[in-house]
């Protein structure tokens, strides 16, 4: 049995040569939580003796964070620094990879006013739309990973001590990730291997629409021509393959932007921005949200949904298995990197152009046009259950059960 520190280890390496596959003379960019520290170290470390040339660290600070929030002026949340903007964008156009440890406090935000964080979000994801563009087409290899905080840890584990809740955290990543197998690597190219089958299933019966049916969802689902299943891992321009989330569970496409109509709720809390939303419905008509209900967070998803004119219709639609690791943990990770690999879910917002033949290669214009949807936002929210069925039609009227009680039938 692998001790801790051979444990943490294992991972760092995991990230570095499985996630973004690092390559000799390559910068890597590490998005991190000043909480973090420690183990950013030993990704960077990592990162050197596998050939990085530079390592570059942004740091995130909550508690700054919330201050700010609390006591800057509004005018403060409708700009973002030029030179953040300008810095990313040049080390991605130069190929830089990217790892970001997603470990947020997911109430951290909850007596702000939504409109403050609504006004950040928008002028960030506007500053940073060249950059982003460099992760949304796979230009440039990136991985999410996740390590224990505090206030993570104790929402997720809220009726033991802090230090126990941190060590339970710690031990559920690392069973989820592989990194408790002797061989992680091995265990990761066989899941792989199992999700790069299904996504050759998929796009072999090139399905023109999906039909989702559970007891509180009803949602059908068209595909646009062209699209394409993607999961596990993926080529960035450069041919390197890499691993974008560890975990992952998911088989994803894009929909068709105005083909998606019916009613569909939440299944897990949906963690936005230090904010929680919760107990909601959406009902769409023609790709749009045109009715939507939350007993948490109302707020908080109207303004996410008046972003931009592209966040109220859809971007991705992802499958996965009822019965899987994460979700066989029986916890709510607060987090939607772990929380999206144990549900089928939805996204918010942009599609991505990988999810498209040639879409790499089109401009905003033509990705639209092909029935891609565009926005500033790309949030997931979880829409899996036990009972969650699932049947593909093809374009000759063939109908396919690909879900039955929540898992593949393929």
């Amino acid at each position: 049995m692998n001790t801790f520190n051979e444990n943490i280890e294992k991972y760092a390496s995991l990230a570095v040569k499985v996630g973004v596959n690092i390559q000799k003379g390559q910068t890597l960019i590490i998005n991190s939580p000043i909480e973090c520290a420690e183990f950013t170290r030993i990704v960077a470390k990592c990162a050197y003796e596998n050939g990085a040339k530079n390592v570059h660290v942004r740091w995130g600070d909550e508690d700054l964070a919330l201050i700010k929030y609390l006591n800057a002026p509004d005018e403060a949340f409708d700009e973002f620094p030029k030179w953040e903007a300008d810095g990313l964008e040049y080390l991605a156009k130069n190929g830089a990879a990217v790892i970001s440890i997603s470990a947020s406090n997911p109430e951290l935000l909850k007596d702000v006013d939504p409109k403050r964080i609504a006004a950040a979000n928008k002028a960030r994801s506007l500053a940073l739309k060249n950059y982003r563009e460099y992760i949304m087409n796979s230009t440039i290899s990136w991985c999410v990973i996740s390590i224990p905080t505090k206030a993570w840890a104790k929402k997720v584990f809220s009726d033991i001590s802090e230090d126990e809740a941190i060590q339970k955290l710690w031990d559920n990543i690392f069973k989820i990730v592989r990194v408790d197998k002797d061989d992680p690597v091995n265990a990761w190219n066989e899941h792989l291997q199992t999700l790069n089958n299904r996504v050759e299933f998929l796009n072999n019966k090139n399905f023109k629409s999906l039909h989702l049916k559970s007891s509180v969802t009803d949602l059908t689902i068209e595909l646009p021509k062209g699209h394409l299943w993607a999961g596990g891992g993926e080529d960035n321009a450069n041919k390197t393959y890499f691993v974008a989330n560890m975990p992952t569970e998911e088989v994803f496409t894009m929909p068709l932007k105005t083909g998606i109509n019916g009613t569909v709720k939440n299944t897990k809390p949906f963690n936005y921005a230090g904010n929680l939303i919760d107990n909601f419905t959406l009902t769409f008509k023609d790709g749009k949200v045109v009715d939507f209900k939350a007993e948490v967070g109302h707020e908080t998803l109207k303004k996410l949904l008046e972003t931009d004119e592209g966040a109220s219709y859809i971007g991705e639609v992802a499958l996965v298995a009822y019965d899987s690791p994460i979700s066989n943990s029986n916890i709510v990770f607060y987090n939607t990197l772990f929380d999206e690999n144990a549900s089928c879910h939805l996204a918010f917002g942009m599609a991505y152009p990988t999810c498209i033949e040639n879409g790499t290669e089109m401009s905003s214009e033509q990705l639209q046009e092909a029935g891609a949807n565009n926005s500033l936002i790309h949030e997931d929210f979880m829409i899996g259950s036990s009972d969650m069925n699932i049947v593909g039609e093809t374009h000759n009227g063939e109908k396919i059960q690909i879900f039955k009680d929540g898992n593949w039938t393929i």
